[in-house]
């Protein structure tokens, strides 16, 4: 069988600069720039892989889930920085836009938001 190492995951975004500045400044990742991209380091000690990519197409998919404490303290931090979230018609979402699983029995409260390349990031208290 194989011997896997690790395990990582990659996204494209359309401008790298743009998008180390928001996964930098508004969620504090911090990065190692290497050719072709860069390696984000994420809270888990765990990394992704931020590419540009010229034709870049927006995730249509949650591809990045953050774990917090308290989703009301984040989505208020956030939204603070700008960060906007989004709202899923017919989605039991409240007026902030996040959907409180916890108390209906239906799973985790989640909140989504986009990166400035359009990728689907979301907020998760499990």
């Amino acid at each position: 069988m194989i011997k896997i190492q690790s395990v990582f995951s990659g996204f494209s975004v359309k401008n790298i600069d743009e998008a180390k500045q928001f996964y930098g400044d508004i969620l504090g990742f911090q990065f190692e720039d290497q050719v072709g991209g860069t390696s984000m380091l994420l809270p888990s000690g765990n990394r992704a892989w931020m590419y540009q990519k010229k034709d870049h197409e927006p995730a249509t998919y949650t591809m990045l889930d953050l774990v917090v404490d308290d989703i009301d303290e984040a989505y208020t931090e956030l939204t603070t920085k700008g960060v906007v979230f989004e709202k899923y018609p017919g989605s039991p979402q409240d007026d902030k836009g996040i959907m409180r699983g916890k108390s209906h029995n239906m799973g985790p409260n989640i909140a989504w938001f986009k990166d400035p390349s359009g990728n689907i990031l979301a907020i998760v208290e499990l």
